[in-house]
């Protein structure tokens, strides 16, 4: 057991012990991609949405090095047909960006030949026989492994987009991690080798051109388009009515400071680290944390950019905004209309989108006081 590869079930077994809804209806889903042409997948999702919880789920339900079966025999996935085939089967590699990002301003390391090191040793760790000295590219090693013991890997990856987000204009340090990026999981007889699944979490979704092409063969999730996962994207209705029930909450009043978010055979989705806050704290608010990002935006809101702003006013009025989220270069500065920050914003949980009618409008009261402390402070 590691810290990068095959990290334990620790982590989840800490989120099992707080307030936690059953998710791992996600892992058959992923049970059913493994070692096929879509064993891929990227989803993306707001801050605070779980995307970290749901990647320690995964990590202790594959990793080989523990028995996690406690931890899920009562769970939905325990359910499944595909639950006993893969439970425990698999060498994980655990990757969060943020941690190598952070590392790297600690010691001046390249975040990209940092990280590959620091898994290559772990490797060297497992594998003494397979990892040659002086090797330092992470795709070699995990193929060095896979064809000299048949092992596979399932890679998960949290805040995959974090380098593209914080170091958006080292375009040398974003090459490197492209080419890391495209030696995993461009495909080809290598990757079908070494790589069993992989899962990425991000905010964005992937660039539709240009550097981030190399995810191209992942199936992507987003905000606009969650389609059948989009249960997995944050609290259902029924979910948070349980909780409620359970804890003894105000029903009505956990819908107005956290539901709003809607998909199409989702109509009614909490923000789920509000409404745990709002549980644990015994106290409804707003726990919704303003980010770099939403600060940067602030200049487009007080510039009125394309109307942006009279746009926020009605929409904190209770009136939607039609968008057309096509023209978003799912990155957050190439913004040329309005349609495009307001996508930016669907996609950092700030505004919800209804697609059968391609509009946008403010989801809760959690974000409405966001939005207003905003439109406030731009004069």
């Amino acid at each position: 057991m590691g810290i990068y590869l095959n990290p334990g079930c620790e982590g989840f077994r800490q989120i099992r012990k707080g307030i936690y809804v059953d998710k791992t209806g996600l892992i058959d889903y992923i049970n059913s991609t493994i070692e096929t042409a879509f064993k891929l997948t990227v989803v993306s999702r707001p801050r605070r949405f779980g995307k970290s919880f749901a990647a320690k789920m995964l990590c202790a339900y594959y990793d080989k090095s523990c028995n996690s079966r406690q931890l899920f025999d009562k769970m939905e996935i325990s359910k499944a047909e595909s639950f006993e085939e893969h439970l425990n089967q698999y060498n994980v590699i655990y990757l969060d960006i943020t941690r190598f990002i952070s590392r790297a301003i600690s010691t001046g390391d390249s975040v990209v030949l940092g990280l590959q090191m620091a898994v290559i040793q772990e490797l060297r760790e497992a594998y003494p026989e397979c990892i040659e000295k002086g090797m330092v590219y992470l795709p070699d090693a995990l193929n060095c492994v896979s064809r000299n013991t048949g092992d596979k890997f399932i890679i998960i990856i949290d805040e995959w987009d974090a380098l593209f987000r914080e170091a958006k204009n080292s375009s040398a340090l974003l090459k490197e991690y492209v080419q890391l990026l495209r030696g995993l999981f461009k495909g080809g007889t290598a990757t079908d080798d070494s790589i069993a699944a992989a899962y990425m979490t991000g905010i964005l979704p992937i660039k539709k051109y240009g550097t981030q092409s190399a995810l191209t063969d992942f199936q992507e999730y987003t905000m606009t388009n969650p389609d059948f996962l989009s249960v997995y994207v944050g609290f259902t209705e029924d979910e948070v009515r349980v909780l409620c029930s359970q804890y003894n909450m105000d029903f009505e009043e956990m819908k107005h400071w956290y539901d709003g978010y809607s998909f199409y055979d989702q109509r009614s989705v909490y923000n789920p680290n509000s409404v745990i806050s709002a549980i644990r704290r015994r106290n409804f608010r707003s726990y919704w944390t303003e980010t770099e990002t939403y600060e940067s935006l602030k200049d487009y809101i007080t510039e009125n950019f394309d109307g942006l702003k009279d746009a926020i006013v009605l929409m904190l009025g209770g009136q939607r905004e039609s968008v057309y989220t096509g023209s978003f270069q799912n990155d957050m500065t190439s913004f040329k209309s309005k349609d495009d920050i307001l996508t930016l914003l669907i996609h950092l949980g700030y505004l919800a989108y209804d697609g059968t009618s391609n509009e946008v409008y403010i989801p809760n009261q959690e974000v409405a006081d966001a939005f207003q402390a905003a439109v406030r402070n731009t004069g």
